[in-house]
Order: structure tokens, then C-alpha cells, then sequence
């Protein structure tokens, strides 16, 4: 497959999964926004924090490492011992379930059975989870590898959906059963999420489909362990070195990205409750982060991660491939900068009118709007860091991931300590505050390797990091008017100085993009003929 098959399929993928992700962060709020009438704050904030953060710990040092080092490179290589290197996903993720498991019920704080009751259940449940959903990993790498698009989509969507309803159904029927209803949502939506794997590939190899594509895989005995082909090299020792230095830096990247969690269910400085309006507020912020970034960051790093070599210099590669890389990292870049600015922008004045309109008083009051406040400082950064690792990730030698870790190291007992620190003196919104200091250092160090790595070529995709005099001028003006409509119009002035509080924010808002539209046009071919040809095409 061409570098252009690569970028057309990967911009494919990334449409896709930002539309699934939407449908997931809807399905979510809807979800939350109804379990704040049944369950308690306290049982919120203990699911979504302590419990989800038990799963999604044990799940990420399980396949994090094995995703990255599976998927870089061609798909042409001995998959069966790629398979084999993959099934070591299950039983690290049963010693990690194991040990996190017993530091759950053990070490850390239990809570009141009198509020919320069965909380050993919801532990054992969650471990168990995070083990069930390795068994799908193989399936998951080797649909990756191949784009196959239609199949994330449609496992994801059905897995969280029937998550989501069984929730509400148990909780309206049933609201005394706590953790039971939460720990059988969780199990289910796991088991449906590898079940579709499972059945789409019984149903898939061997057809003619499959064998038209040349699939490298012919059978369902294909995909589990083989021990008897090469008693000597069960797996690819060239995989499974990148894989230890993954490893070594996924268990870094984990406290980064989860830190605060980790404060919070460790050093105990905001109680359940807290940690449950903390929770909702953050997934309202991270609405566009998880929708639009997350997919993007994702794709792009399958599609960088095939186009480039690691450990190769630029002038021993195609150049027709280097121009390319560039060209789409400097188009992300701008992309992902613009959206984020406009958050940043725009957030600032309308965020205490989400809140009360999402959850009423109990968020729009209290520490709410300043911490979604941050938050969309937070969003703008993360955005930026996202593309830029999602490169330099993709385009290390070995040497250079091992190099990493050393930095991620310091970053991670730099941004814990902050993270204590700030929590003390600010609350809740200290969190957030650690969270910029710690990715502005990690935006630092990806955009210094940005430019070393194309130092000796022609191309300059950082660029993209820079704005038109007139785009920032528009920015500035929309952010000064949307916050003097906050203060006249927002939010205790009734329902009609809303409307015109957002009416405000849309004029400004439509102003900025018809700015965007004139000023970056470089951009907006890249959009148009990328992410919104097939819909054309299809159209026509």
C-alpha cells in the first residue's frame, strides 16, 4: 500500500472514530447527567475515578506497549509470531489485575458500606474487565494494522451502547444493588466489545474477501498461540525489544495521563463526592479532546508509523514519503491548534452556562466554571501535545524511546509532586493547573525533535504552529466581547439574556471561521481533501 493509500485510509479512520467518539462522550453525558438522579456523588465519584482508574491502569500497562511496537512498520512480516508476541498481553494483565487489585482492597481507603456498599465486588469485577478485554487483543492489532475501519466502529458502538442501557435499566429498577449494577455494566460491555472481534474474524477469514486482500491469516487457529512452528524464536526478538521500551515509558505515560486520579485515589485530598463533580466536569471538558483529537492522534500515528522508518535519517528515506509526512504534520498541527484556540477562546466566557445548563447549581456554583475554565486552557495544550507526540512517537529508534524514558521519569515525579502542591493551595482546579505545566514541558521536548528530525531537509512543518496577524487580532476581539456578554448577560439574568448571551458567542464564533477560511487556505484544501472527499464522492 502507497504512502497516498496509507494517508487516504488513516483520514478514513480518524473520520470515523471521531464521529464514534462523539456518539460515545453523548451517550456518556446523557448517562451521567441521568445517574445524577438515582446514585449518589459519592458512588459516581468512586466508579468513575478509583474503579475506572483500576481498569484503565491494568488495561494500559497490559497492550500499551505491544500496540505501539506491532503497529509500527509494514504490515509484511511473520504474524504469527506477532501473534504470539501479543497473547503476552493476557497474562501480564492477569499479574497486573492481581497485584493492582490487592492495593485496592488493601492499601487504600474503604469506603462506607452504609453509602457504598459492595465495593470488593466492584474491585474484583473491574480487574476482571481489563483481563476479559485482553483476550482481544490480537484481533484488535491485527484489524488496526489492517484498517479495518467498520469493525472499531461497530464494536465500540455496540459495546458502550449496551452498557449504557443496561446501567439505566438497573438503576431505575434496581438503584439499591450500587456497585453490583456498574461492576455487571462494566463486564458486559468488555465481553461485547471482544465478542465482535471474535465473530466479525470467524465470519471474515477464509472468505473471498479475505482472500483477495492476500490476508496474512487464513484461520481462526491462526490467531492463538503457536508453540510448535519455532521452538527457538516463538516471537520477533526485533518487536519484542521495542516492546520493553514501550513498556518502560507506557508505565510513565500512565501516571502523566491518569496523575491526577492517582492523587486523588492515593493521597485522599478530595473526598468521593468531590471526586465525582470533578469527574463530570472533566469529561464535559474533554468533550472535543476525546471526540477529535484522541481519533486523530490514533490514526495518524498508524499512518506516520508506516510511511516513515525509525532510526533513519530523512535523506535516506523516500522523499516522496518525507514530503508527505511533512506536509500532514504541518496541516495537523493547524488543525488541531485552531480548534484548540477556539476552546480556549470561547470557553473561557460560556463555561458557568454549560455547567447550569448540564447539571444545574450543584456545578455552575462552587469551583465548576473556574475549573472548566482551565480546563479549556488544558484542552488547547493537549491538543498540540497530541500531534506532536503522536510524530515523534511514531519516527524513534529504539535508542531514542529508551532516551525518552529517562525524560518522562522526571516528568512524572515533577507533575505528582505539582499536582500535591497546587491540589493544597487551588483544589480541584490545581489538578488541571499541574496538568498544563506538564504537558507545555512535553510539547517542548516533541516540537525540539520535530525540528532536529527535519533539520537537514527542506521542510518546516512546525509552521503550522503559527497564525495569520489577522486570525489572532479575531481571536482577541471574540474573546474580549464573549466575556463583557458574560458579565451583563450571564447567568442568573433569565432565559432570554441567555439566548442572547449565546447568540453573542455564535456571531463571534462565525466571524473567526470566516476569518480561518480566508487566511488558512493551505488548511482548508488539506480538510477538504482529506477528511471531506469520500462524503463528496459520495454525493456525486
Amino acid at each position: 500500500m502507497g504512502s497516498r493509500d496509507v494517508l487516504s485510509e488513516t483520514t478514513r479512520l480518524a473520520s470515523s472514530s471521531a464521529l464514534l467518539q462523539i456518539l460515545f462522550r453523548v451517550i456518556t453525558f446523557g448517562l451521567n447527567a441521568f445517574t445524577l438522579r438515582y446514585v449518589s456523588k459519592e458512588m459516581i465519584g468512586l466508579v468513575n475515578v478509583r474503579l475506572t482508574l483500576l481498569y484503565s491502569t491494568i488495561v494500559f500497562l497490559a497492550r500499551e506497549a505491544f500496540r505501539r511496537a506491532c503497529l509500527s512498520g509494514s504490515t509484511k512480516r511473520n504474524w504469527t509470531k506477532t501473534i504470539n508476541l501479543l497473547w503476552l498481553t493476557v497474562p501480564l494483565g492477569v499479574c497486573w489485575s492481581l497485584f493492582l487489585g490487592w492495593i485496592w482492597l488493601q492499601l487504600l481507603e474503604v469506603p462506607d458500606p452504609n453509602s457504598i456498599p459492595y465495593y470488593k465486588i466492584g474491585v474484583v469485577a473491574f480487574g476482571l474487565s481489563a483481563v476479559v478485554e485482553l483476550l482481544g487483543e490480537p484481533f484488535w492489532v491485527l484489524a488496526q494494522a489492517h484498517l479495518f475501519i467498520r469493525l472499531k466502529v461497530i464494536a465500540e458502538s455496540l459495546s458502550i451502547i449496551s452498557k449504557c442501557i443496561l446501567t439505566v435499566i438497573l438503576v431505575v429498577l434496581y438503584p439499591q444493588w450500587g456497585l453490583y449494577i456498574f461492576s455487571l455494566a462494566q463486564l458486559l460491555y468488555t465481553s461485547i466489545l471482544v465478542l465482535c472481534y471474535v465473530m466479525y474474524f470467524m465470519k471474515f477469514l477464509g472468505s473471498p474477501e479475505a482472500t483477495k486482500k492476500s490476508f496474512p491469516v487464513s484461520r481462526m487457529t491462526d490467531l492463538l498461540p503457536n508453540l510448535i512452528e519455532d521452538q527457538v524464536n516463538l516471537v520477533d526478538w526485533k518487536e519484542a525489544k521495542l516492546t520493553w521500551s514501550f513498556f518502560k515509558q507506557s508505565f510513565l505515560k500512565q501516571m502523566l495521563t491518569e496523575g491526577e486520579r492517582y492523587v486523588m485515589t492515593f493521597l485522599n485530598v478530595l473526598n468521593f463526592g468531590d471526586q465525582g463533580v470533578y469527574d463530570i466536569v472533566n469529561n464535559l471538558g474533554s468533550l472535543v479532546a476525546r471526540f477529535i483529537f484522541l481519533p486523530i492522534e490514533e490514526s495518524f500515528y498508524i499512518f506516520f508509523a508506516k510511511v516513515l522508518e525509525r532510526g533513519t535519517d530523512v535523506k535516506l528515506q523516500k522523499q516522496d514519503d518525507i514530503a508527505m509526512a511533512a506536509a500532514v504534520l504541518e496541516s495537523l498541527l493547524k488543525l488541531v491548534l485552531l480548534v484548540g484556540l477556539s476552546i480556549t477562546v470561547f470557553g473561557y466566557a460560556y463555561s458557568q452556562l454549560a455547567l447550569d445548563i448540564y447539571g444545574g447549581s450543584m456545578l455552575s456554583s462552587g469551583s465548576g466554571p473556574s475549573l472548566l475554565r482551565c480546563y479549556s486552557l488544558y484542552v488547547l495544550l493537549l491538543a498540540v501535545n497530541g500531534v506532536t507526540e503522536c510524530f515523534t512517537f511514531a519516527s524513534m529508534c529504539k535508542e531514542e524511546v529508551d532516551r525518552f524514558n529517562f525524560v518522562m521519569l522526571a516528568l512524572s515525579f515533577t507533575f505528582l509532586c505539582v499536582s500535591y502542591f497546587l491540589t493544597q493551595w487551588q483544589g480541584s482546579v490545581g489538578f488541571i493547573l499541574a496538568n498544563c505545566f506538564n504537558m507545555s514541558i512535553r510539547i517542548a521536548h516533541s516540537i525540539h525533535y520535530i525540528y532536529n528530525y527535519f533539520k537537514e531537509s527542506s521542510y518546516r512543518p512546525l509552521k503550522g504552529l503559527l497564525l495569520s496577524p489577522s486570525l489572532i487580532f479575531v481571536y482577541i476581539i471574540s474573546g474580549v466581547v464573549t466575556v463583557f456578554s458574560e458579565v451583563f448577560l450571564c447567568c442568573d439574568k433569565g432565559w432570554l439574556a441567555k439566548l442572547i448571551h449565546i447568540t453573542v458567542g455564535a456571531l463571534c464564533f462565525a466571524a473567526t471561521l470566516i476569518t480561518v477560511f480566508f487566511t488558512e487556505t493551505k488548511l482548508i484544501n488539506f480538510v477538504r481533501m482529506q477528511f471531506l472527499s469520500r462524503y463528496t464522492k459520495k454525493e456525486t
